[in-house]
């Protein structure tokens, strides 16, 4: 039976799942908490790839006191060993008598396995608390286990009438310096920021995750040295980029994607050969290669052909848009191109997530 009790606790959990977000990557966000006698006796959550997992922070607090206590976990303990060893067993070993699961794994080296240790060395398992919720912590993980394949966020700054640039191409700045700021937090999240060739030289791009325009309370658990910045993938299919580019003098790494083994020689510069449809990079099997090099999250920022053709080819998962208050008129450049849709029947569906006011400017969240 799932308590008021349970929830409570595995609300806690998630929380400290949260605290993750920005560094755990390719591995899920989970929090662990442990109480006995109706009070918390330790706890702590998933930091970093490579380090302790949420239950053994939690584990190490609790001490001796955990005899007998209960564990709340965001997602089943591990059962293999990886780059840490089984979560279950250190469960098993600590004397815990009862652990509450929000949700099964599915990483095919898990998937019930750390379930079915915990029931037969005797400990009581309680899976579904607050599901929902855990579900939310992980999205791109769960995708990405789930199909093969990373989930997608494609970000659109636009006018009221969905113009993103005029004419000219002008385009800084549509959207106000807060829109500008909520999108580091979005990026900071994300295993890598995907775009072109034309959006890295028409915009002399950087990709990066500035700190200093992060919210103050992201900066107080996160100091400089340890927000990640995520991969920058930059397709470049007819070979343009020189290596001269802004985004080549960045911190952190940066993969070009391209038809042909024609490698960018600059440091921290990996180059990624995909097949072609009709001399466009094949965006499905580049997807699948991103989810094979254990990439959970793809977060998008790029011009309005790119944007149609992951909009008409399916592969948006969420979109994020920030509209200004502001109209461009006919002859400003439109936020996505979608040249075969000839019938509104045809049209793209999505559904409205969320709404929020940034600044002056509406930042709409919409999902398939």
């Amino acid at each position: 039976m799932i308590s008021d009790k349970d929830q409570f606790y595995m609300q806690r959990a998630i929380e400290l799942a949260k605290l993750g977000r920005f560094t755990t990557t390719p591995n899920p966000n989970v929090g662990c908490v442990i109480i006995k006698d109706n009070r918390i006796i330790g706890e702590g959550y998933h930091q970093k790839a490579g380090e302790p997992h949420a239950e053994v922070y939690a584990l190490k607090m609790a001490g001796n006191n955990a005899i007998g206590g209960t564990a709340y976990v965001t997602l089943e303990p591990c059962s293999h060993f990886g780059k840490t060893p089984p979560c279950a067993d250190a469960l098993i070993k600590s004397g815990i008598k009862r652990v509450v699961i929000a949700m099964q794994d599915p990483n095919p080296n898990v998937a019930g396995k750390g379930i079915k240790r915990l029931n037969d060395a005797g400990v009581k398992v309680c899976v579904g608390v607050l599901v929902d919720q855990a579900e939310s912590l992980n999205k791109g993980f769960l995708k990405r286990m789930r199909t093969g394949l990373p989930y997608v966020q494609l970000k659109l700054a636009t006018s009221l009438d969905g113009k993103i640039a005029m004419a000219s191409g002008e385009s800084k700045w549509i959207t106000s310096t807060s829109a500008r700021q909520d999108v580091q937090q979005f990026r900071a999240q994300a295993s890598c920021i995907l775009s072109t060739r034309s959006t890295v030289q028409i915009d002399n791009a950087n990709f990066t995750v500035r700190h200093a325009e992060l919210p103050e309370a992201v900066k107080k658990i996160y100091n400089c040295d340890k927000i990640r910045q995520p991969i920058r993938v930059i397709i470049d299919s007819q070979n343009r980029l020189n290596g001269e580019e802004n985004i080549f003098k960045q911190s952190g790494e940066t993969w070009v994607v391209r038809k042909q083994n024609i490698p960018i020689h600059k440091p921290n510069t990996s180059l990624i050969v995909e097949p072609s449809i009709k001399d466009n990079i094949d965006l499905v099997n580049l997807l699948k290669t991103l989810a094979k090099k254990q990439i959970n999250s793809v977060w998008v920022e790029a011009g309005s052909h790119f944007a149609g053709a992951l909009i008409a080819q399916d592969l948006i998962d969420e979109l994020i848009i920030y509209y200004a208050p502001k109209l461009l008129g006919h002859n400003a450049l439109d936020m996505c191109v979608l040249p075969n849709l000839h019938a509104l029947s045809l049209a793209p569906h999505f559904r409205f997530e969320s709404t929020k006011m940034i600044d002056e400017d509406l930042r709409v969240i919409l999902k398939r």
